[in-house]
């Protein structure tokens, strides 16, 4: 029998699906990895860095522990939908909390499911070395009669189909798509599957940065973005730190004459002073306590086109990579209207389709 921790198989990234045989093709969920371990009567959740998760979603154990068999070794993903069918990874983040009382209020208020995409073992056999399109089959017949909150993922062999997902289902929150080949056997951290994320860009209002952790005062750390909504306020929509070290020190320099009078009409001011309050943005929580999060305030005069993959609310899901300074763009052009929007989709397509 498999025993914790285990490393899960990992992906990297891709330009886009793989042509030819021998690919299997799957949803790229938005939520936390985790694989499931059923021996004997108990249910164990490890994270994706091998930690424990059992006290974080206390509401899947049960329902785990009564349809998976003994001996049994899931990989898939922890998920939390919305009402309106759309995967919610902010719900995830609110259930790593210190109290138990609240956990167990976000549990009945908010509960997860767990959907699983491999097989590592079955009635105490490793699969590990077994085939990724054998491990598919022995997946399917053990949860051929599953119900809420386990799931099957969808998986394909056409490419086409794949191709329709990586654009139809991202309206319900899905990152992208995995392509794994079949005769492949699972390799634990190891890089082998090929993940194919969703990629925009945009062009944002540069309006402070933060200095970075290992050179203060001589390196830039992130420059934190804006964007305008309908009625002229700016808001934060995330940062963007993809900069060489030489680039950081470099934007020292650039954005120095930026910073002259930047506090006295910054549309950001009411959020405190600049240097340690730690308000927004970036405010101090749980996830990033102990981290600096002053930032120095910038003229809003500069804007930059980022490459982003998709919004979380009014955000970017992700941190941004940096393209290039758009000199010939006026800040009150960045708005949320330049945004690609997706159409929804509800979550019961996704796990319909086949």
């Amino acid at each position: 029998m498999l025993k914790p921790p285990i490393a899960p198989m990992l992906a990297k990234l891709s330009t886009a699906l793989p042509e030819g045989d021998g690919w299997l093709y799957e949803p790229k969920w938005d939520g936390f990895r985790a694989l499931v371990f059923r021996d004997g009567s108990d249910v164990y959740l490890q994270s994706r860095d091998l930690k424990p998760l059992n006290r974080y979603f206390p509401e899947l154990l049960g329902p785990l522990g009564a349809q998976l068999p003994a001996g049994c070794v899931l990989d898939g993903e922890i998920v939390i939908a919305d009402p309106s069918g759309h995967l919610d990874f902010d719900a995830l983040l609110l259930r790593i909390h210190p109290a138990e009382s609240r956990i167990k209020l976000l549990a009945s208020q908010t509960p997860a499911s767990y959907v699983a995409f491999d097989l590592l073992a079955r009635d105490g056999e490793d699969l590990t070395g077994t085939a990724q399109a054998k491990r598919r089959e022995l997946l399917e017949k053990i949860l051929s009669r599953a119900t809420p909150p386990l799931y099957l993922t969808p998986a394909t062999r056409n490419r086409s189909v794949a191709g329709d997902w990586f654009s139809r289902f991202e309206g319900a929150g899905l990152d992208g798509v995995v392509a794994k080949r079949l005769e492949e056997a699972y390799q634990p951290d190891k890089r082998v599957m090929l993940k194919v994320k969703h990629a925009r860009t945009a062009d944002c209002v540069v309006a402070g940065f933060r200095w970075h952790k290992n050179g203060p005062g001589t390196m830039v750390g992130s420059l934190l973005l804006g964007l305008y909504d309908d009625s002229g306020t700016l808001h934060h929509v995330g940062v963007t730190s993809s900069f060489t070290t030489a680039a950081r020190k470099q934007l020292v320099a650039e954005l120095e004459p930026l910073r002259a009078g930047a506090a006295e009409n910054h549309p950001w001011r009411d959020w405190a002073s600049w240097a340690g309050e730690q308000r927004m943005p970036g405010a101090t929580s749980r996830w990033n306590r102990g981290k600096d999060l002053s930032w120095e305030p910038l003229r809003i005069e500069r804007v930059c086109e980022v490459a982003y993959d998709h919004l979380q609310g009014d955000r970017f899901r992700h941190a941004t990579t940096f393209k290039r300074w758009r000199p010939d763009k006026p800040p009150s052009e960045c708005r949320y209207d330049q945004l690609e929007e997706t159409p929804a989709a509800e979550l019961k397509q996704i796990f319909g389709a086949r």
